[in-house]
């Protein structure tokens, strides 16, 4: 295997070694006895203390974006095999339609190992041990025109495509309490050891192609780092053809990992947060992962600055006998997509410190004067995280008609467009069960792979005392 195929495969592994991250059910927000609601607001605390069920505390998985797996792949008119978009029976036009000027995916889940929360210390504290991961990616519009088309165009310019991927484990320890000066007011924070296992940062900054007599004139720049243990590049020979193409040249073609996965970073973070009741209105407010990550021995690859040089690659053939035709156009991109930016081997970094993706929430909720059990909620996050920053609004009704069951109904509309969550939430003497999507389930693959990149699911076992 070659090229991006490989960095794909270790970007998933190190995303799926620790299915976790800072993701969070924000359809729990407002509701009443979710346990975990100090996590997305360390300020708020539970009307009891509890410990979870072993890694099924809080299981949450999600994918967002505004690039779907239906965007990518197409059924074909006989209704068998499944195509990819650069299939030439697929015309450009309806292909194109599909993608935006920048296309975002990310997966984004989470499982606390287990976590314990207490009334102590004028307060309620929680202590919480998680494993985290994420992978994201962002593409232009002009990377799928290229792949489209292919030499239809004489130029394309292609900007600003990353994708990253990164997991390590985490200590939490949480304390929030009333603050007595100031009736109404509630304050928490939470202090976070983070301990890293990999991360894969990639960043093609540029690739600006002219198409010539027989070859590509391309212009780029990139760069990619790894820090993971025991991961190294793998390298090719690229020979151009054609009396202008110029001599071999060594690249980066992939990579791999020889001596599995190890521990390979250390970090801190900290959560900030505060409530504030007046009349019949509370207000919220906070700051979530306030903190860095550095990496330790770090793979890098670059073209070393902007580089210009000549490549055949990119001559997709219509063809179907030939060896760069459409019916490998999955196999043709992944491999030229390497021989395209020509990375070079950079050798080994010490170290690489980074910041964590902070995310920012702001609430109010409003409790029905005329019956109480039921409130309504406005939350707004934002996740700044450089290219794949988000934000979104989403509005809430919460009711809880017993004592012993709350719920709550959504929707939300941000960045990655509109969708509908929900929360159901027992909370019994002696057990706490809580079922919920911040984006409802639509249609699936056959391999129950959602076709929109929106959907979410979150469950978790705990025990009140």
């Amino acid at each position: 295997m070659k090229s991006l195929k490989k960095f794909l495969i270790i970007a998933s592994v190190v995303a799926g070694c620790f299915t976790a991250d800072a993701q969070h059910t924000y359809s729990g927000y407002f509701l009443d006895n979710y346990t975990y609601r100090y996590e997305m607001n360390p300020a708020f605390g539970n009307c009891r203390g509890f410990v979870s069920m072993p890694a099924i505390g809080n299981f949450n998985t999600a994918i967002r974006g505004n690039l779907h797996l239906s965007d990518i792949f197409y059924k074909s008119p006989d209704g068998g095999k499944t195509m990819l978009f650069t299939n030439p029976s697929i015309s450009a036009a309806e292909a194109m339609s599909k993608f935006g000027n920048r296309n975002k995916i990310g997966t984004n889940n989470k499982i606390n190992i287990l976590s314990v929360g207490f009334k102590a210390f004028k307060g309620f504290n929680t202590i919480t041990i998680s494993a985290s991961a994420n992978l994201e990616a962002s593409l232009p519009k002009a990377f799928f025109s290229l792949a489209k088309e292919g030499i239809t165009n004489t130029t394309y310019d292609i900007k600003d495509m990353f994708a990253n991927a990164n997991a390590y484990a985490t200590i939490a320890l949480n304390h929030s309490h009333d603050i007595k000066q100031v009736p109404g007011l509630r304050i928490g924070a939470s202090l976070k050891f983070l301990v890293g296992v990999g991360n894969l940062d990639m960043r093609f900054n540029e690739a600006d192609l002219t198409l010539g007599e027989n070859a590509w004139t391309a212009r780029t720049n990139a760069d990619i780092y790894a820090s993971v243990t025991g991961m190294r590049f793998e390298m090719d020979t690229y020979t151009p053809e054609g009396p202008n193409g110029g001599r071999p040249r060594e690249y980066v073609s992939g990579a791999n990992l020889d001596d599995g996965f190890g521990i390979n970073g250390f970090g801190l973070g900290f959560d900030l947060g505060a409530e504030y009741k007046w009349r019949d209105f509370r207000f919220s407010a906070a700051v979530l992962d306030l903190g860095f990550m550095n990496w330790g021995k770090t793979q890098w690859a670059s073209t070393d600055g902007t580089q210009t040089f000549t490549t055949d690659a990119y001559t997709f053939s219509s063809n179907g006998d030939a060896d760069n035709s459409f019916d490998n156009e999955l196999d043709n991109m992944k491999d030229d997509l390497s021989k395209l930016y020509q990375l070079k081997d950079m050798g080994e970094l010490s170290s690489r410190t980074r910041a964590l993706a902070a995310t920012l929430n702001f609430g109010v909720d409003y409790e029905l004067p005329v019956y109480r059990n039921l409130h309504f909620g406005l939350l707004n996050s934002t996740r700044i995280n450089g290219p794949y920053t988000w934000t979104q609004f989403r509005l809430s009704a919460n009711v809880a008609p017993v004592k012993v069951f709350s719920a709550d109904v959504n929707i939300a509309a941000g960045t990655y467009g509109v969708g509908f969550g929900w929360m159901l939430n027992l909370h019994a003497p002696g057990i706490n069960l809580f079922l919920g999507m911040d984006h409802t389930l639509e249609t699936l693959s056959k391999q129950f792979i959602p076709l929109n990149s929106n959907a979410s699911f979150n469950f978790g076992l705990n025990f009140p005392f």
